[in-house]
């Protein structure tokens, strides 16, 4: 089981943003399978930082609700640097209105999708992607939350 080192930052608290100790108790049960000392940052924006990154480094210009820096892995320490994940508050929150998600929900379901992700997950192909969407219902029913995809 992994000890988790969460580093949280907020440049946007609106519309509405989980507290630290929400945000780690996900980010916690999605790194449950790792071993060792875990290394997680997780920085919450607006519309605008979100739309440069995605800009940036997916070549996408519109902002987006998650996206996920993959960290430097092992350092001498031994600690495991998985990255960061970069939360877009305003996209989060017009996702929960418009698909009717409760907002806790919701952002659980980021934390975890984005720490699947850092951890190798991924949902480009098919048979990927069934893998990624089993382990994040089955991380969220941990949690006490429904399937995102039902």
């Amino acid at each position: 089981m992994a000890v988790l080192e969460l580093d949280v930052s907020y440049a946007a608290r609106r519309p509405w943003t989980p507290r630290r100790r929400q945000l780690e108790r996900w980010a916690v049960a999605a790194t449950a399978q790792l071993r060792g000392r875990v290394v997680l940052s997780v920085r919450i924006v607006g519309k605008a930082q979100s739309r440069s990154l995605n800009a940036r480094y997916r070549g996408k210009d519109s902002p987006t609700n998650v996206l996920s820096f993959a960290g430097v892995g092992v350092a001498p320490d031994g600690r495991h640097f998985l990255g960061e994940l970069v939360i877009c508050a305003p996209v989060v929150a017009r996702e929960c209105r418009v698909e009717r998600k409760a907002r806790e929900a919701h952002w659980a379901h980021m934390v975890v999708h984005g720490v699947l992700h850092l951890s190798g997950f991924d949902h480009e192909r098919d048979g990927p992607a069934r893998k990624m969407a089993a382990a994040e219902v089955q991380i969220l029913d941990r949690l006490g939350f429904s399937d995102p995809y039902a």
